[in-house]
């Protein structure tokens, strides 16, 4: 699998990290703090996906963003239209794979070390109540990368599922919950040994 670089000819590479996190800020606003209906999601889901191909980025990567996440999100759909109602489960998995693809397309459009620069700016103020600014940005930086991460190690238990011939349905979620912790614990433990947190 191909995945478009930070270093690229679209429109959005060449926009510096703040307007972008400004504009990631500035959509997910309005996203969770007002209520949406089905057809204001729709039009949102359509908005960001033709901002893919017109930031430089093939649309195929949103669309292998959403297959990674599929488990996440068709276990919120089907848990709300069951608990719920199908409207509810149409409008919030909406929401969030609006805010998944924006940051994705964050992403995959800006070098981190730019992200982590501009976050660290922005926390500078914070510094005399006592936040760590270098700390709060990595935490972000790795907030917005672990998504595809445990994207990757939800297909890892597909794949073993697969090759042991067997259906876990719900039950997976435990083995995908025993990976990431076990990859919070690498991340921790490479981060203490550079000195950070």
């Amino acid at each position: 699998m191909i995945v478009p670089s930070p270093v690229g000819a679209g429109l959005l590479h060449g926009v510096p990290a703040g307007p972008k996190l400004a504009g990631l800020a500035i959509a997910a606003l309005p996203l969770t703090l007002f209520p949406q209906g089905p057809l204001s999601i729709a039009v949102c889901l359509a908005t960001v996906l033709a901002l893919y191909p017109i930031a430089g980025v093939p649309l195929s990567a949103a669309v292998t963003e959403l297959w990674r996440l599929r488990a996440v999100l068709l276990v919120l759909a089907i848990a709300l239209a069951v608990f719920v109602s199908p409207v509810a489960a149409w409008v919030s998995t909406g929401r969030v794979a609006v805010l998944l693809l924006l940051a994705a397309l964050l992403t995959l459009t800006t070098r981190m070390s730019d992200l982590l620069a501009v976050l660290q700016r922005l926390l500078c103020p914070l510094r005399r109540v006592g936040v760590d600014p270098e700390a709060v940005s990595m935490a972000v930086s790795l907030t917005l990368t672990m998504v595809p991460v445990v994207a990757g190690l939800a297909q890892r238990v597909r794949d073993a599922e697969r090759a042991r011939g067997v259906r876990l349905g719900v039950r997976g979620v435990v083995p995908l919950l025993v990976l990431t912790l076990r990859h919070a614990d690498q991340v921790g433990d490479a981060l203490a040994a550079r000195g950070v947190g």
